[in-house]
C-alpha cells in the first residue's frame, strides 16, 4: 500500500472520528443529520461547482452510478436508523462495522478483480475482529438478538455495497469524488426534509445553541468520505475498507478519554490489536 494512500485513509479516519464525536456529544436525531447536511451543501458548493466545471458532461454510466450511490447510502442510513429503533445498539453497530469491510473486500475481489495475499487477509481480519471486540462483541441482546444481528448484517451489506460501488465510480468511471459525496448530501437533505419540517424547533435550537459543533460536523463528515474516495482512485478496496475502521477505534477512545465512558484498559488492548492489523495491511 502506498504511503499517500495510507495517509489519506488515516486522515479520513481522524475526520470521521471527529464528526462522530460531536454527533455523539450532541445526542440529537435525524434533525441534526438534516441540518449538518444542509450546512455541508452550502460549504462545499463552491468546490462542487469547481469540480463540475471541469467536466464536459456526464455519461449515462456516470449518472447511473451517482444515482446508485445516493440510493445505497440512503438505504444504509434508513436501515441503520431502523435497526437502532428496533434492535440493540450494542449488537447492531459492531455487527455492521465488522461485516461491512469483509463484504467490501469480497465484492472488490469478485467484481473489481482485485487480488489478495495472505498478509492482506490476515491484516483485514485482524482489524475487523478488533473493531468487533472494541465495540462490545455480540454481548447480550435478549429477545432482540436475532433481529439486531439481522439489521447489523443488512447494514454491513450496504456498507460493503457502497464501498465497492463508489470505488468503481471514482476509479473506473472517473466520477469526481467530491461530486459523488455531494450528491449523497443532497439526497439526505431531500429525504429528511419532512422530518426537519416537523422538528423545525429542534433544528433551530441546534443551530442557535450548538453552531460550532454543527459546523465541525458539516466540514468533517463530507471530508472524511471524500478523502476515502480519493484514496480509492489509486488504492485497492481490500486495503481501504479495513483501514477505514480505525475511525471506530478513535471514536471509542474519544468516548473513554473525553466523555468519561470508562473501559479504557480494555479499549486500549483491542486498539493495539487493530493497529497491528493496520501495520500488516500497510506493509502488504
Amino acid at each position: 500500500m502506498s504511503v499517500l494512500g495510507l495517509a489519506l485513509v488515516l486522515t479520513a479516519a481522524v475526520c470521521h472520528a471527529t464528526w462522530n464525536f460531536f454527533v455523539k456529544r450532541l445526542n440529537a436525531g435525524a434533525e441534526l443529520v438534516w441540518l449538518f447536511s444542509v450546512v455541508s451543501a452550502v460549504i462545499y458548493l463552491p468546490l462542487a461547482l469547481y469540480a463540475a466545471s471541469g467536466i464536459n458532461g456526464f455519461s449515462g454510466g456516470q449518472i447511473l452510478f451517482v444515482l446508485g450511490s445516493v440510493a445505497i447510502h440512503l438505504g444504509y442510513f434508513l436501515l441503520l436508523q431502523t435497526g437502532y429503533r428496533h434492535g440493540a445498539l450494542s449488537l447492531v453497530y459492531p455487527t455492521a462495522r465488522s461485516t461491512g469491510p469483509l463484504l467490501a473486500t469480497c465484492f472488490a475481489v469478485l467484481f473489481l478483480g482485485e487480488a489478495v495475499t495472505a498478509q492482506t487477509v490476515m491484516g483485514g481480519v485482524t482489524i475487523v475482529f478488533g473493531v468487533l471486540m472494541l465495540t462490545g462483541g455480540f454481548g447480550r441482546g435478549g429477545n432482540r438478538a436475532l433481529v439486531s444481528a439481522a439489521f447489523g448484517v443488512g447494514a454491513g451489506l450496504l456498507i460493503g455495497s457502497y464501498t465497492a460501488w463508489d470505488a468503481y465510480a471514482v476509479s473506473v468511471l472517473l466520477v469526481p469524488p467530491l461530486l459523488l459525496d455531494y450528491a449523497s448530501s443532497i439526497g439526505r437533505i431531500v429525504l429528511l426534509a419532512p422530518v426537519a419540517l416537523r422538528r423545525r424547533q429542534a433544528v433551530a435550537r441546534l443551530w442557535a445553541q450548538h453552531r460550532p459543533e454543527v459546523l465541525a460536523i458539516a466540514v468533517f463528515c463530507p471530508l472524511a468520505y471524500i478523502l476515502v474516495l480519493v484514496a480509492m482512485t489509486f488504492t485497492p478496496v481490500i486495503y481501504v475498507a479495513p483501514i477505514r475502521e480505525v475511525s471506530v477505534l478513535l471514536t471509542v477512545l474519544m468516548g473513554s478519554l473525553l466523555l468519561g465512558e470508562g473501559h479504557l484498559k480494555t479499549r486500549l488492548f483491542w486498539s493495539s490489536i487493530i493497529l497491528c492489523g493496520v501495520v500488516a495491511l500497510a506493509l502488504g
